[in-house]
């Protein structure tokens, strides 16, 4: 005969909570009141099955308590329901002292130059690529220069006639000048007549003549040589100046003329130099702001293309005596105070105009 457990009774379900409350650290929802345990002196007694059910949902009650109250130590406190997280702080960059606007602009060479021949060739050396750093008077290319050397013989062989015929003057001028002497000294013992000596101090004007004749043909001659080799020289591009070779606009092989004068098939320059020390930064800026803009303004060059760097120092060089009625701008030039070799032509760059004395 199965004897059914003892039912609970409703101090002993308090005691059991209030066990249970003091080993968490939380509060325990109170559970929902469980019926009363029928009396023992109750004419009918519960069948067995029904306080073991009691039991064991007193049990798991007390198990799920437990469970909460160690989950909720591992957490930490809870939050009050009605609490909200307060937003992040959003970092405010605090405006930079000084600086009164920005602008765009774009780097740009003050010189620059289209080296071409002055007299029409053939190309047939070219010597530097492009990216080239050159100095002024560095050879670039050359041109078919056989015609010009020919030339060149020629008037240096002209000049040699020349000069041998100013020596064959010079002796015939020194023995007319011997013969009038020889003939007045005849006259002076009278062994000779006027007409003689006369006629000695005229062979002696024709030699002094025939000789300033050759020294000015020499002279000529002498010309000619320099004008021939000035012309050969020609045939040899070189750099006018320090710079940077830009562009190669031409290669072997290509007819090159001054100006164009070959016609369309023509090149008109081999390369294209930029001095790199004489770059300049045109900026635009809005009408509204050129007020406040002035020579020797303080300004910073940041270039988009060196993030990494720091910006640049330079100076308002000028403001440009015309606006653009499309964009409602001027023109400021502004010059670079510090070199940097990554600086090249036509590059962009924002540029920071400062208060003066920043």
């Amino acid at each position: 005969m199965n004897i059914p457990p003892p039912p609970l009774s409703a101090e002993r379900r308090s005691e059991l909570l209030r066990s249970l409350q003091g080993q968490g650290s939380a509060p325990i929802a109170a559970t929902p009141a469980l019926p009363a345990a029928p009396s023992t002196t109750s004419r009918r007694r519960l069948p067995a099955w029904a306080g073991a059910l009691i039991g064991l949902q007193a049990l798991a009650l007390a198990a799920l308590a437990l469970q909460g109250a160690q989950q909720r130590r591992h957490e930490g406190p809870a939050l009050m329901p009605d609490a909200q997280a307060a937003p992040s702080a959003v970092p405010v960059q605090a405006s930079e002292g000084g600086v009164q606007f920005e602008a765009a602009g774009f780097v740009s060479a003050t010189r620059t130059a289209t080296v071409s021949a002055r007299t029409m060739g053939q190309i047939s050396e070219v010597l530097v690529d492009e990216g080239t750093r050159v100095l002024r008077g560095q050879v670039l290319a050359r041109l078919a220069d056989a015609k010009a050397r020919t030339d060149l013989q020629v008037a240096q062989a002209q000049t040699s006639a020349a000069q041998a015929r100013v020596a064959t003057a010079e002796a015939q001028w020194r023995e007319a000048e011997r013969a009038l002497m020889r003939d007045q000294q005849l006259l002076e013992k009278g062994f000779n007549s006027d007409a003689v000596v006369s006629r000695t101090r005229t062979s002696l004007d024709v030699a002094a003549s025939t000789l300033a004749s050759s020294r000015a043909d020499a002279r000529l001659a002498t010309l000619q040589v320099q004008r021939q080799q000035q012309l050969l020289d020609e045939h040899t591009i070189r750099a006018p100046f320090d710079g940077v070779v830009q562009a190669r606009n031409a290669q072997v092989g290509e007819i090159v003329a001054p100006g164009g004068a070959g016609g369309g098939y023509t090149r008109t320059g081999i390369y294209t130099l930029v001095d790199m020390n004489s770059l300049e930064l045109a900026v635009d800026v809005g009408e509204e702001r050129i007020p406040s803009v002035q020579p020797g303004q303080p300004v910073r060059v940041s270039f988009y293309s060196m993030k990494d760097g720091e910006p640049l120092r330079g100076e308002v060089l000028r403001v440009m005596p015309a606006a653009d009625r499309a964009k409602s701008t001027v023109q400021v030039r502004v010059r670079l105070l510090q070199s940097d070799p990554r600086v090249l032509p036509d590059m962009a760059a924002k540029v920071q105009f400062l208060s003066v004395g920043a």
